[in-house]
């Protein structure tokens, strides 16, 4: 059964400050995921010793890799990747909308690729969204525009997925569950677990949001020693197999 998983790696960081790349690939791998949406990669930073974290996480978990800058400063970089083992192809990377009345705001950006599982393809769209609510509905109503979720391109089974920074209440997840459904496990505990903050995670701002071609089998957002240093987020996986 194909196995997804996101997770915002915080750039590799961890609730105990100490920067470990390794650590958050050996959280990655004890779950063996066949598709790995991650969020706050540092590639060529100098805070984070100029490393390419999406290609080494990609490296060591012997996945290929795509990645999209969200921030771009000389030759330093910072964004999100999808990862994976099936055969794919990158469809679409960019920015998403800023709110201009707010200066100094981190951009955002999405990336989609299509994956080949069981000879049938699977349309994956990884993103971030900012942190102020305004901000937030411009991006969610982008996602759901003509350049990603409503493109032509975007058809059959589909996956959305990532570090949303709302709550199952908020307008962005009212904006994304009109064109998806989010994702819930089969059997009594239907909602996934909160994913932040790892160490008592309370809030659920990473999400995964589906196409009813896509069968969800189970959500859970793994709690245990590793998962809650390794970043303030903790991943969230999903099994599902394709209707």
């Amino acid at each position: 059964m194909p196995r997804i998983l996101t997770y915002n790696v915080h750039r590799c960081v961890g609730v105990d400050r100490r920067l470990d790349v390794g650590r958050v690939a050996a959280v990655i791998a004890e779950f063996r995921p066949d598709i790995v949406a991650l969020q706050e990669l540092d590639v060529g930073r100098a805070r984070t010793g100029g490393v390419d974290q999406a290609r080494e996480i990609a490296r060591r978990l012997q996945m290929t890799v795509h990645f999209n800058p969200a921030l771009k400063v000389e030759e330093e970089e910072y964004g999100d990747a999808i990862l994976t083992t099936y055969p794919e192809r990158l469809i679409h990377a960019g920015p998403l909308p800023g709110y201009s009345r707010l200066q100094g705001l981190e951009t955002r950006g999405a990336l989609w690729i299509c994956v080949e599982v069981d000879g049938r393809y699977v349309q994956v769209i990884n993103t971030h969204l900012g942190l102020v609510p305004r901000e937030q509905q411009l991006q969610a109503a982008a996602i759901a525009g003509p350049r990603w979720l409503a493109h032509p391109d975007c058809a059959g089974p589909t996956i959305l997925l990532g570090d949303f920074n709302a709550t199952p209440t908020s307008f962005v997840y009212r904006t994304l569950t009109h064109k998806l459904k989010a994702a819930r496990s089969v059997g009594p505990r239907r909602a996934p677990s909160p994913t932040f903050p790892s160490r008592l995670p309370v809030l659920r701002i990473d999400h995964l949001f589906v196409s009813d071609e896509i069968v969800v089998k189970n959500v859970f957002a793994p709690y245990d020693a590793l998962t809650r240093k390794a970043s303030d987020h903790l991943p969230l996986v999903m099994d599902f197999h394709l209707a």
